[in-house]
């Protein structure tokens, strides 16, 4: 599914160059759930932003679904990003001026799906996550967790083929956190493929194996 070789990130530093990534070796099988883990500064949101086709400025290798990812534009990059990629931020980053149901819906807009498609994937996923009653209520009117809640909806919703989550728990109260944890859990057993930054160990002992990052570098 996705496979990355000797892939390195660095930004210019004074007269020389500040390494961010270095020879990052990583294969990822669809349907795995794979924890990145390290302290702090050691890359792993550089690493899940290139992941997330967000940063074109590496070199090396990023193959995603047989897809040269390396090799692609801007444009066939934000193509590829749109049909193959969900992400889960720490902060939820919903739109206050929608409500639940619209916030689930707009992504959906981006891929130009027809509009009694959209009303039935809404529908389905509201269903699914048990969020029917919130549909109407605006993001500053839910909970955290629900917030979250709805966050891993959309995410899900176009059915993307890997899921990158970004601290998913990080804001949370520890029951809200176990309630995402869960439902991570479960999306992976129905097939979807994650990757999860997290600074948790209870967290990422959830996962299926464990990248650890340690000044840009994997941890063997």
């Amino acid at each position: 599914m996705l496979r990355l070789h000797h892939v390195e990130k660095s930004v210019p530093a004074g007269q020389g160059r500040l390494w961010l990534l270095r020879q990052i070796e990583l294969n990822i099988a669809a349907g795995e759930f794979v924890a990145i883990t390290g302290p702090s500064g050691a890359g792993k949101s550089t690493l899940l932003h290139i992941l997330g086709l967000l940063d074109a400025e590496f070199s090396g290798e990023y193959w995603l679904d047989g897809q040269a990812v390396h090799g692609l534009n801007a444009k066939a990059r934000q193509a590829l990003q749109r049909e193959a990629i969900g992400f889960i931020f720490q902060y939820y980053h919903l739109i206050d001026d929608l409500s639940v149901a619209e916030n689930l819906e707009l992504p959906l807009s981006y891929r130009n799906v027809p509009a009694a498609e959209r009303k039935a994937r809404v529908a389905d996923i509201l269903d699914r996550f048990q969020i029917v009653g919130k549909k109407d209520l605006y993001p500053r009117q839910l909970s955290g967790g629900q917030q979250q809640l709805v966050a891993v909806a959309r995410a899900t919703i176009t059915r993307p083929k890997i899921l990158l989550a970004d601290e998913p728990t990080g804001a949370l109260h520890q029951s809200q956190g176990e309630e995402i944890m869960a439902l991570l859990e479960e999306l992976h057993r129905a097939g979807s493929t994650i990757l999860m930054v997290t600074h948790n160990p209870a967290n990422a002992a959830r996962a299926q194996r464990q990248v650890s990052l340690k000044d840009g570098w994997v941890q063997t």
